[in-house]
């Protein structure tokens, strides 16, 4: 020992001028709260263990275990010693939040009673949707919330105020620009949808009649939105060279959110049609710039190469479509316009890649020519394919879905971090038509095929791109990611089994390898079957 130092060092006398201080400073060392205890120590509901954990983050897989109490995720850990009223054992298995679908067009049938329960969602892993997409739906928030509600919901329901729908209302199929009093009253919608809970704005420029609205007046109605933390998502004025181009196009995109101050999405984004086959590069370079100077600039896309509309939007220019159906009826009846339609037509289905690229998904007037090709049907009918598509679209618009991407560009896009996975797709009775395969496949489609068979991106990032990167944009603040404190929305997933069966010849085929699906906490599918409760809520912005 030294015997210079003093002896107010020695051990005994530091414990000692320790205990003295904690004695004057009112501090103590940390001890449990036995509170926090019973807290930990009270049974959950239920108790999932052994599950390699993709938290929506993007970081790699790990081993945790979830206790989720009052449809709230209430514990993220090991688990050891811990009791629930039920255990589900998912060794073997990856677990991740619930998948949140931004662009859906489930709305009409979630309101329907054969319909409400989402088994088509629900068995890709789906818990949430968001609807009124493209500028169409319903523009009272709170009437369609009542509706979503008669029968209860399979999945969460968040809400869009749509643009093409308000206008509609208030201007008819005009295609002018509003006056004063009309922005006015459209501002005023925006605003009471806000109020009533809505997530934010949609357009669909390339459609009527948003396709009549200038930029101006999309910026003053996102204004509005952006005031309620509200975002923007468009289906784009041209996601080919009909028109202004995919280029302009998503630059408009750009321009909105700049301008409102407000997030901007670049819905199911695509480089359409041959004319723009490879644009996808360009297109990424102007979302990164605007993103490099501060824009909050997004896109969503569904993973396949082909697309779904109705012909009529596909072939008949905007201007013979001004006014609604009747007025192109009449316009189709005038012998001069009619070979300047025709001649416009032929054009659109050459950017489309032509009539062997379009086939019929539904169509009502008969059946019969649903999943054909339109060219194989022009030949049927003796014609040639413009005459034959008249046809049709005079009897009844058909559905159709379109071959028209590139796949080096579906993988570009997907790579990118600010890509959020959707399926543009909806809900339809399953003898409906020969619908696009999306409505029963976009999500296990991304991970079985560009995932695990491919290698296009990894699974954590594409987890993510499902759950919390749309969590984030939309402001679902609760939802996207496993931590406590989140809303249970979980799926269980099989990795090797996960695949999607829906194809464009048989699409109304449920996807496999869910074996697990909770919705706020409960099972709508459990050991791979589907419970007969519906646990969704509408959701609304900044709050339940």
């Amino acid at each position: 020992m030294n015997k210079n130092r003093s002896s107010w060092f020695y051990p005994e006398f530091l414990i000692s001028w320790m205990i003295l201080f904690f004695l004057i400073t009112g501090l103590a060392p940390v001890q449990a709260d036995p509170g926090d205890e019973a807290a930990i120590s009270e049974p959950y509901d239920l108790l999932i263990i052994n599950g390699r954990l993709l938290d929506g983050t993007g970081n790699p897989w790990y081993y945790a275990d979830i206790g989720i109490r009052d449809g709230v995720i209430a514990w993220v850990g090991r688990a050891d010693g811990q009791s629930a009223a039920e255990v589900i054992n998912a060794e073997g298995l990856y677990i991740s939040p619930g998948f949140i679908d931004v662009h859906s067009h489930a709305g009409s049938g979630l309101i329907s009673e054969s319909l409400s329960s989402a088994r088509p969602l629900l068995a890709q892993g789906v818990t949430t949707v968001i609807i009124n997409q493209d500028g169409g739906g319903a523009n009272d928030i709170a009437e369609q919330r009542e509706q979503l509600l008669e029968f209860g919901l399979g999945v969460n329901v968040a809400q869009l105020m749509p643009h093409g729908t308000i206008r509609r209302e208030v201007m008819g199929m005009d295609n002018r620009v509003p006056t004063n009093d009309e922005l006015r009253q459209m501002k005023q919608m925006v605003e009471v949808g806000m109020q009533q809970g809505a997530f934010g704005l949609s357009s669909g420029l390339f459609y009527t009649p948003g396709a009549w609205a200038e930029t101006e007046e999309i910026i003053e109605l996102a204004k509005v939105a952006a005031r309620f933390d509200g975002i923007y998502t468009s289906h784009i004025r041209d996601e080919s060279d009909y028109s202004v181009g995919l280029i302009e196009s998503v630059e408009e995109v750009i321009r909105i959110s700049r301008e409102a101050e407000l997030p901007g999405v670049v819905t199911h984004i695509k480089a359409l049609g041959t004319g723009v086959w490879g644009f996808s590069a360009p297109v990424i370079n102007r979302i990164e710039r605007a993103r490099n100077g501060g824009v909050e600039v997004f896109a969503d896309q569904y993973p396949y190469p082909a697309s779904h509309t109705n012909l009529t939007a596909v072939l008949i220019p905007p201007w013979a479509r001004e006014g609604g159906r009747d007025a192109m009826l009449e316009r189709l009846e005038e012998p001069e316009k009619l070979v300047q339609i025709k001649q416009e037509m032929e054009a659109n289905m050459e950017r489309r890649g032509g009539a062997h690229r379009l086939q019929i998904a539904s169509y009502p007037a008969d059946e019969n020519l649903e999943g054909k090709l339109l060219d194989v049907i022009a030949t049927h009918f003796g014609m040639n394919a413009t005459d034959a598509a008249l046809e049709l679209i005079k009897e009844h618009s058909p559905g159709v879905v379109s071959f028209n991407m590139l796949e080096e560009d579906v993988n570009r896009f997907m790579k990118q971090s600010w890509t959020m996975t959707s399926s543009d797709g909806g809900l339809t009775e399953p003898d409906a038509g020969v619908v696009h395969p999306r409505n029963y496949g976009s999500f296990p489609r991304k991970i079985a095929k560009y995932v695990r068979d491919e290698g296009v991106i990894d699974l954590p990032f594409a987890i993510r791109s499902m759950t919390s990167l749309s969590a984030t944009v939309f402001r679902l603040h609760n939802r996207g990611l496993v931590r406590e404190g989140m809303a249970a929305d979980l799926t269980i997933f099989d990795l090797e089994t996960l695949q999607d069966k829906a194809t464009y010849q048989e699409p109304h085929q449920l996807s496999e390898g869910m074996v697990h699906v909770l919705v706020n906490g409960q099972f709508s599918i459990k050991n791979g079957e589907f419970t007969p409760a519906l646990h969704g809520r509408v959701l609304r912005l900044n709050g339940e």
